[in-house]
């Protein structure tokens, strides 16, 4: 087999807020979420070191016999509990992530996304399982079009803001990694049978716009490419083309394994 990963920073001279790795019983990606206006007051640890505690605690249990939610539940109830003494980790602008798994065990490859990271599937017969969950980026259009002409920082914007947010962890809204393991239960998961699949991957909103925002190739024409250029060209075509498009860089990365015994699996 052979696993790839590609990351970029969204924002030069910011810390990359993505996480993504990888261990012999699958992948991990964790996407935290950041450029919110006063999040230091409430956590001094800040979303990078969120996202990199939240992935590393669950790259460590994913060779355990619990399910990916039992898996995601524990890892977030650790990570809160190493800064609940220090930071309030209740408020609504402590750090938080949208998370994705995908585990190789046995005769499946079981795969959970909570927020909007994208876990893909590719099969040696069809189109390829995408697992996603849009309900933040439905929701959030909404605000968007509201936020048009209205100056960022005034009482309005910030009013806007704090409506969209009220939306997190919600009946009706969205949901995302957090404080509380609870959040498990709206994880979008499932599995097929691992003799099926020919190369998967995990990645984050800013990698996937390619397709999902861009719409430059399909779910099956980005396999092919993490497969024939790897990871960093699709980073590289997402950058071109969101200076194409003037739209807002963010941090992308895409982590992704092939099947055992595909012929590139050697390089």
């Amino acid at each position: 087999m052979r696993v790839v990963l590609a990351t970029d920073a969204g924002h030069p001279g910011r810390t990359n807020e993505d996480f993504g790795g990888a261990v012999p019983a699958g992948l991990v990606l964790v996407d935290g979420a950041g450029g919110i206006a006063g999040a230091g007051e409430h956590c001094h640890h800040g979303v990078a070191w969120y996202a990199s505690r939240l992935g590393g605690a669950l790259l460590g249990m994913l060779s355990t016999d619990r399910s990916l939610r039992a898996v995601l539940a524990e890892g977030i109830v650790q990570v809160t509990d190493i800064h609940r003494d220090t930071c309030d980790v209740t408020h609504p602008s402590s750090p938080h992530a949208a998370v994705a798994m995908l585990r190789f065990s046995g005769d499946l490859v079981e795969h959970l996304v909570l927020g909007d990271a994208v876990a893909v599937v590719g099969r040696v017969r069809g189109e390829p399982l995408v697992a996603h969950d849009r309900r933040e980026v439905v929701i959030a259009r909404s605000y968007e079009r509201r936020l048009v002409g209205v100056a960022e920082g005034s009482g309005e914007y910030r009013q806007l803001l704090a409506e969209l947010r009220g939306h997190r962890n919600n009946p009706g809204g969205f949901w995302v990694a957090k404080d509380d393991p609870q959040v498990v239960d709206e994880a979008v998961t499932g599995s097929c049978p691992a003799g099926e699949v020919t190369i998967a991957a995990l990645l984050s909103n800013g990698a996937s716009r390619l397709v999902d925002t861009f719409g430059l190739t399909d779910w099956a024409g980005l396999l092919r490419l993490l497969d024939g250029d790897g990871p960093a060209e699709i980073i590289r075509r997402v950058r071109e083309a969101e200076a194409r498009h003037g739209v807002a860089t963010d941090d992308a990365t895409v982590v992704g394994r092939s099947a055992p015994g595909r012929p590139g699996d050697a390089r």
